[in-house]
């Protein structure tokens, strides 16, 4: 029987202990997603303390640790030192950014594609590619990590961006998720904790939940991560990793400059954790800053997985990113990169490859530079931030909202008014925040007079 009586007590979360069944923390932990999912628990709620709950159900105190693990490791809740458990702020909508069910006449300012405009390039490699002789080369399932003289023109493609590697320590892989997915499935398991920025990527945020890896926030300024919030995160916590993009974060724009790169390196190796960099538009952000950034792969080669991809700085639609890894992660990234993909398209990276030993790629990223450019010009006229950290050529910005906003009500609003833009709770992995951004992507429109009516649109509204 419970030691405690609970008839006028008022707790945010009651349950019929006679709906349990063994093993009970299963039972538990179902019974807790059930009540997310479908809307009883808000997203917010703070959930009763672990022995308070066992006293209520008159089970073991670890029974109930348990079920909120097993939730946690699912992305449902997110425990608070000193506060308590709380259900996650994404814990029912999928927070995946893609170009499913977007109206055609909607201006898509959520999804962040690649200034198109300049598809006619690769189209032109394309043909050039099909019109060679040897072709067939390109269709079997040899050099699953990517043909040797790929992987070459991938090296060179990095060294201007401060990477040095050999041919064994690079391979060819199907975009930055994929590089994504292949480096937790390699080098992480299922409650594995990673560190990452207070707000970051959504989709990544996506992929740590369904493989059950725990992503721990770690609060920064303007200038990027803050090393001695890592350093207490480290103490506080088990950490195994840390995701980082530097050059650009997402969705802040934040371009990290290098002595805090280099101190973050500093905590980073003291603790041993492995590097995730995703630096998708370091190409595009050479030489535009003061200072280039220094990789995080070239003061921690041996713990860093670099990720190059070519869908931002080349095309989005050809799937092809470069991933430089430490030779002593090189076997289990390989093996992972078998068990995932078997093979990337050789036929993708051989175009990519073209376009880069022609020099049409370096063609490419100037146009898109220019066009970068425009777009946070005219961005600028409309919403002025003087104080604003992001990068002055990123393909998105990170708009401060005028008042607190709901999330999903702003979103659906915008649609309606023919505009589609993503909220800052979407990039939240942790807690809630009191602070209300959104997201807008400038890269996804056809032209800069779409551009331009859908700014007109979105400061009307707001």
């Amino acid at each position: 029987m419970p030691i405690n009586s609970f008839v006028d007590y008022p707790m945010s979360w009651r349950l019929d202990r006679h709906e349990l069944t063994r093993p009970i923390y299963l039972s538990l932990a179902r019974m807790l997603e059930r009540d997310i999912t479908e809307g009883f628990l808000p997203p917010g709620t703070k959930l009763p303390p672990q022995r308070e709950l066992a006293d209520f159900l008159d089970i073991n105190f670890t029974t109930v640790t348990r079920a909120y693990k097993t939730c946690e490791l699912k992305g449902l809740l997110h425990a608070v030192t000193g506060s308590g458990t709380f259900v996650s702020t994404n814990a029912v909508r999928s927070v995946t950014i893609s170009r499913d069910r977007v109206p055609v006449e909607c201006i898509d300012f959520g999804l962040v594609a690649s200034f198109e405009q300049s598809n006619f390039m690769v189209a032109e490699a394309a043909r050039k590619i099909a019109g060679r002789s040897g072709l067939e080369r390109l269709f079997n399932y040899d050099d699953p990590a990517g043909l040797p003289h790929q992987k070459e023109t991938a090296l060179r493609w990095v060294q201007p961006l401060g990477i040095e590697a050999t041919p064994e320590q690079v391979a060819i892989v199907s975009g930055a998720q994929n590089a994504l997915t292949i480096t937790l499935l390699a080098l992480f398991e299922p409650g594995s904790r990673i560190a990452v920025d207070e707000y970051t990527y959504s989709n990544f945020i996506e992929l740590a939940k369904s493989l059950r890896i725990k992503l721990v926030p770690v609060a920064g300024d303007r200038r990027g991560m803050l090393p001695e919030e890592l350093e207490a995160c480290c103490r506080a916590f088990e950490i195994q990793g840390i995701f980082l993009m530097p050059s650009c974060c997402n969705p802040t724009a934040i371009f990290v400059p290098n002595s805090r790169r280099q101190a973050l390196a500093s905590v980073i190796d003291k603790h041993g954790l492995i590097v995730i960099e995703d630096d998708i538009h370091a190409a595009l952000m050479l030489g535009s800053t003061e200072e280039d950034g220094i990789p995080m792969y070239s003061l921690l080669p041996e713990q860093t997985v670099y990720i190059c991809s070519t869908s931002k700085s080349v095309c989005s639609g050809l799937r092809v990113a470069y991933l430089v890894f430490g030779e002593t992660l090189r076997e289990r990234i390989l093996r992972a990169i078998y068990h995932v993909n078997v093979k990337t398209s050789s036929l993708d990276a051989e175009i990519v490859t073209e376009l880069i030993g022609s020099g049409r790629a370096h063609d490419i990223v100037a146009y898109k530079k220019s066009l970068a450019q425009e777009a946070n010009d005219l961005f600028a006229r409309y919403f002025p931030q003087p104080d604003d950290p992001g990068h002055p050529l990123s393909f998105f910005r990170w708009l401060r909202l005028p008042r607190p906003m709901h999330a999903s009500r702003l979103e659906s609003d915008l649609l309606v008014s023919g505009i589609r833009v993503f909220h800052s709770d979407r990039f939240l992995a942790g807690a809630g925040s009191s602070d209300n951004y959104l997201r807008i992507a400038l890269s996804s429109t056809g032209s800069l007079e779409e551009l331009d009516r859908g700014l007109r649109i979105l400061r009307d509204n707001l």
